[in-house]
């Protein structure tokens, strides 16, 4: 089934959304600081508010169907993109970057997974056209990774090697000083101009980014082949994910169970790839190059649903455990944010290990 929205909403909805992001890297690079919970909580609420208004305009000019695919696109990239959280707090806490100066940090990463998503997008977008078998692929590999998020410490050290050269190559090649001058990416020391320790992070979050698309790009077109509502529902996941940084905080630490319900997510829609690829069948030594009447067709509805309720169950179990471990005063310290990040940058593979200079905030910032 074909999108049939108006050109016109297309166009306005992408220049409306260009037009929200740059105004909110204009307050950044003008106003650096640490934003408060209740700041955090009224830009995360008017970005999810939004994206409802925008699933509504969706239902009312498209229909309930297309409304439906992008409300389910949106979750799973939602829900997909706390799993980046958790590495970002890696990353800062890693090369020690001043907190005042990590929305610009995870602005720069927001910019950067826009851009390299919708590369991967529009890539998709031809090969599934062209090439629908490419179904199977994307459902083996999504089961796949879903087993990797469900049963972490798999063996991916060639990965993790792969990404170290990419940033240790960016060491080796330029000068970069040993402290952070401000959000500047280039500084003076000695009268020497010279990289920042930024670029590294840049570095990092742009490899991290590249990671998580490579994931996350075929579980939404699980759900959805219109690039259209991929790249937007991409959009809309991102958006609030700075502010959701700094208003999760040290709940991070309380998600134990969220990889479970993230890998029941992508498990779910890699055997519905699966099933979709079997029922409009092309390949030649697969039931002779027929379609499989049989293979069922799991409704936008019902993946909907399930969305809801593994992200429902895996953080309600998650914070019910935190709570009651809490109340029994369990002597065994539950796993930190920085231990979780490394957890899930093992399982996708983002540089976590990358020896980092450990450089130390100037008296201007830590004032």
């Amino acid at each position: 089934m074909d999108l049939t929205l108006p050109l016109w909403f297309e166009i306005g909805s992408l220049v409306a959304l260009t037009l929200i992001l740059v105004a909110d890297l204009l307050i950044i690079l003008k106003r650096p600081h640490i934003p408060s919970t209740r700041e955090s909580t009224l830009w995360v609420v008017f970005y999810v508010t939004l994206a409802l208004i925008f699933a509504g305009l969706m239902w009312l000019i498209a229909g309930g169907e297309y409304a439906g695919q992008f409300v389910a696109g949106w979750l799973t990239e939602y829900s997909l993109s706390i799993d980046n959280l958790f590495v970002f707090v890696l990353i800062m806490s890693q090369f020690a970057v001043p907190r005042r100066y990590q929305q610009e940090v995870l602005m720069v990463g927001i910019i950067i997974a826009l851009i390299l998503r919708g590369l991967f997008i529009l890539a998709g977008a031809a090969i599934i056209e062209n090439f629908s078998w490419v179904f199977y692929i994307f459902g083996a590999f999504l089961v796949w990774t879903a087993y990797r998020q469900a049963f972490p410490g798999a063996d991916h050290d060639e990965d993790v090697k792969k990404e170290n050269f990419v940033v240790r190559l960016v060491r080796r090649t330029v000068d970069i000083s040993d402290h952070y001058d401000g959000a500047k990416i280039r500084t003076t020391v000695d009268g020497k101009r010279m990289f920042t320790p930024m670029i590294i992070v840049f570095v990092a979050i742009g490899v991290t980014d590249l990671i998580f698309a490579i994931d996350s790009i075929p579980a939404i077109f699980g759900i959805t082949q219109s690039a259209f509502i991929v790249f937007t529902a991409n959009i809309f996941a991102l958006m609030g994910l700075r502010q959701l940084y700094f208003l999760l905080g040290d709940l991070l630490d309380r998600l134990r169970y969220l990889h479970y319900g993230i890998a029941f997510i992508l498990a779910f829609i890699g055997v519905k790839l699966f099933l979709h690829a079997m029922h409009v069948n092309e390949l030649p030594f697969i039931n002779g190059g027929e379609p499989i009447d049989w293979a069922p067709e799991i409704s936008t509805l019902m993946s909907l649903g399930v969305i809801v309720i593994s992200m429902v169950v895996a953080t309600g179990a998650s914070l019910l455990a935190s709570s009651r471990e809490r109340r029994a005063g369990a002597q065994v310290e539950p796993a930190g944010a920085a231990d979780a990040a490394s957890v899930v940058a093992q399982e996708k593979g983002t540089p976590s290990t990358v020896d980092a200079p450990a450089p130390t905030e100037s008296p201007d910032e830590r004032a």
